[in-house]
């Protein structure tokens, strides 16, 4: 399995923690040097592993936004 690569470009929030110190943040990230998404995903303490998540573009966020306001 080819391996992921990936650079947080801006942390934005963190979300929440659990009591083992994972915490579910907002961050833009360029997965595999593509453009950067905004992404939410559980992280392990140092960005060392991390869980299942759910990546957005722009105009996706942009209408979670409009969605919640």
């Amino acid at each position: 399995m080819a391996e992921i690569k990936f650079e947080i470009t801006e942390q934005i929030a963190i979300l929440s923690e659990s009591p083992k110190g994972w915490t579910k943040e907002l961050n833009l990230i360029s997965w595999n040097g593509r453009e950067p998404k905004y992404d939410i995903r559980d992280w392990a303490p140092n960005h060392e592993k991390m869980g299942k998540g759910v990546t957005l573009t722009e105009e996706e966020f942009k209408k979670l936004k409009e969605t919640l306001s």
